[in-house]
């Protein structure tokens, strides 16, 4: 009864498959969103300069939604991170990341929850500094306590991108 239900319990880890699949999906759908945000923006600026327009903004909108893909595209890359991690941790390791000499491909080895977890919170911390900088792009300055506020979380997100470097690395 016992060796029925452990081997059981162990085979019930394929259920991780589901989420390896749909967060494969996910990040296609992303990176296919992401690169028609580009595609858009980039009709918009030939449309601009064609036309001989300069709208309110010009600037602000195509850095805008360049930016609002890389954020797209960041967000992909934690799917794919995540997929690619939790096959690794619960079924298999994937063979062919592996090059000619056996060496494994650094950027996708996974070995463990802690792993996964620091590398898909690296990328979330790109996302959300990549948001940032999105809404700074649209934002209205009134004087200098605003500028000053901008310099102040400016030197924040750089002086958390430092330490967030510094973070899992030996000396």
């Amino acid at each position: 009864m016992e060796k029925i239900f452990e081997g059981t319990l162990w085979s019930s880890r394929f259920m991780i498959i589901l989420a390896v699949v749909f967060g494969l999906i996910g990040a296609v759908v992303l990176f296919i969103v992401a690169s028609f945000d580009i595609y858009d923006t980039a009709k918009f600026v030939l449309n601009t300069y064609i036309n001989h327009a300069h709208p309110e903004n010009f600037h602000e909108d195509v850095v805008g939604g360049i930016i609002g893909a890389v954020d797209l595209y960041l967000i992909g890359v934690v799917m794919l991170l995540f997929s690619f991690g939790l096959y690794e941790l619960f079924i298999s390791d994937i063979d062919a990341a592996k090059d000619e000499s056996g060496e494994e491909n650094k950027i996708l080895a996974i070995h463990s929850l802690d792993q996964l977890k620091d590398k898909i919170s690296k990328v979330i911390v790109m996302v959300l500094v990549v948001g940032f900088f999105q809404k700074v792009g649209h934002t209205q300055y009134n004087g200098a306590l605003d500028m000053l506020y901008f310099a102040l979380s400016i030197t924040a997100v750089a002086v958390g991108l430092f330490f967030l470097g510094k973070v899992g690395k030996s000396h």
